[in-house]
């Protein structure tokens, strides 16, 4: 459906019409166009090349409009980069269609102005909705596109990139309660990036990731063309499924895979405090979690109890899981393999696949599963994150070193999620995504903060301390992380000129030895790098080109 024939540039002069000469100008002192100019020269661009004018009040806000602001934090998660000194863009831009999408990067090529996409806003340093390094930049905020289409038969379902992990879950439930699909704990996660990174889950250790799981993909190109999976190259499949968010072109929608869950499935929470015995439990969780039965997943959530408090302060350690299988069976697997955690019958929830979801996402008990439909975060905060990957046990002692810096910062998080099963069957170079075999587990360390930029150096201090402290217990040459947990204080390209050397120090930490053969598809289907950003893939240098 078109929307009504009013010619967009009728509507852009009424916009500009506040200037005194009625015609848009240049900043005198920066030396490029003013954002009048800017918007007007890209809405005349993307009539030219959109099938379906763009419909201004409701999809396109420039800072002038009421609800910019409100548009732009919509998704955002890290309020760091919601503090008025952060840069803001030019506009946003919500498509409706993917034709939508390909003229805001034809437009956006051709009046060389910046692009940053996103689909949830989950970005850890922001990077899908801030640019601190290039100016002008724009948005495009792929929100509201979001139809999941569940086709039970075909075990397959096709995802917009703007719906969230929420949502598919719910509508996969709607259709069938025995499928499911692999991917994030957090619901409000838009899918579009969450498996550009891999896309972590409770049951990767049944079926892998959420990249593990997808058999077809539409994508933007550079050249704003609509590739399938048949149309693109099997390289640049390979490259978008694991090789972070940004890199390669604008996902608009995957293709996924259903897998079979249980009717009913068992989900519990045991909490162990110092006082408890929650070192020596912690240090037998690291010898058995990758060695579980795969239908376990018990990941570890390590917080400070009484934070701010002198007396009864300690660290707490919650077990907090899902089992693919009853509480009989589960108690069984937990007597011979973790009898340490003393889990008890009346520890065990036994419910459906979807209602598990919400437990495990952290809603209250007996929300119902349609606000899963609502792709409401339960995490909005000023925060820092790094992670680590951990091949060998951590010792009792490191452990007790790690509890007294925990116990430094006002309100500290860390998680401890599973390796083992499908985990280590899949080649590091399968996908993109390479931390497969010989890991135990991963690590996600978090400081969070509620005083905006008073305090932050303190706890961006801390977080840093803290992750030096624990690398002699990583994996280590290169020592990993997780690009879907970004983390800037690893490098970033500063400089396009320069970017692939600067590249090289993070990229084979999120990457491995996957890093080189993505820069080879960066450069076969981006040479330009048009599409690019802080900790994006480069193309190789064009001295280095053969």
């Amino acid at each position: 459906m078109a929307f009504p024939c009013i010619p967009i540039l009728l509507i852009v002069l009424v916009l500009l019409s506040s200037s005194s000469s009625g015609t848009a100008s240049f900043c005198s002192k920066c030396k490029r166009p003013t954002s009048s100019l800017i918007q007007e020269k890209f809405l005349q661009c993307f009539d030219a090349n959109s099938e379906f004018a763009i419909p201004l009040s409701t999809a396109f806000f420039t800072p002038k409009n009421a609800s910019f602001t409100t548009v732009l934090q919509s998704t955002a998660q890290n309020l760091r980069y919601l503090v008025p000194s952060m840069p803001k863009p030019e506009f946003i831009i919500m498509p409706l269609y993917e034709s939508h999408v390909q003229a805001a990067v034809i437009c956006s090529k051709e009046l060389g102005i910046h692009l940053r996409v996103r689909s949830g806003g989950h970005d850890y340093e922001g990077l899908s909705y801030v640019s601190e390094v290039e100016s002008p930049f724009i948005i495009v905020d792929l929100s509201s596109l979001r139809s999941v289409k569940v086709d039970i038969e075909d075990n397959s379902a096709w995802v917009e990139a703007g719906a969230t992990i929420g949502e598919v879950y719910y509508r996969i439930s709607e259709k069938s309660k025995t499928h499911g699909f692999p991917a994030g704990l957090c619901t409000s996660l838009g899918i579009g990036g969450h498996i550009t990174g891999g896309a972590y889950g409770t049951m990767m250790r049944k079926y892998g990731l959420g990249a593990d799981n997808v058999i077809d993909a539409r994508i933007v190109d550079a050249s704003g063309r609509v590739l399938d999976r048949a149309a693109m190259s099997e390289d640049l499949y390979w490259a978008i499924r694991g090789g972070g968010g940004a890199s390669f072109g604008i996902i608009l929608a995957w293709k996924i895979n259903l897998v079979p869950v249980p009717e009913t499935v068992t989900v519990f929470t045991v909490t162990k405090s110092l006082e408890q015995g929650a070192t020596k439990i912690l240090y037998k969780w690291q010898q058995v979690a990758d060695k579980l039965d795969e239908d376990l997943f018990i990941r570890v959530i390590i917080q400070v109890a009484n934070a701010g408090k002198n007396d009864g302060k300690t660290v707490t350690t919650s077990y907090n899981a899902l089992f693919l299988g009853d509480a009989e069976r589960l108690l069984q697997v937990m007597g011979q393999s973790f009898p340490e955690l003393g889990l008890t019958r009346k520890d065990c929830i036994e419910t459906s696949w979807i209602k598990s979801v919400l437990y495990i996402a952290g809603f209250p008990s007996n929300t119902p599963p349609d606000v899963l439909l609502q792709g409401k975060s339960l995490f909005k905060n000023y925060f820092k994150a790094k992670s680590d990957f951990v091949k060998e046990a951590i010792p009792e002692t490191a452990l007790e070193g790690l509890w007294k810096r925990l116990m430094e910062e006002d309100s500290p998080l860390t998680i401890w999620n599973p390796y083992g099963g499908m985990m280590g069957k899949i080649s590091e170079s399968e996908i993109a995504f390479p931390h497969r075999q010989g890991n135990k587990f991963m690590i996600q360390y978090l400081t969070l903060w509620q005083d905006g930029d008073k305090n932050a150096s303190k706890h961006m201090d801390w977080i840093r301390r803290l992750h030096n402290y624990m690398a002699p217990y990583v994996s280590m040459f290169p020592r990993g992380a997780y690009v879907n947990y970004r983390d800037l204080d690893l490098g970033m390209n500063k400089n396009i000129n320069t970017s692939f050397i600067q590249a090289s120090v993070w990229g084979v930490r999120y990457f491995k030895d996957n890093f080189n053969r993505l820069v080879k598809v960066k450069t076969k289907v981006d040479p330009d790098n048009f599409f690019r950003h802080e900790q994006s893939i480069p193309p190789l240098p064009v001295e280095a080109r053969f």
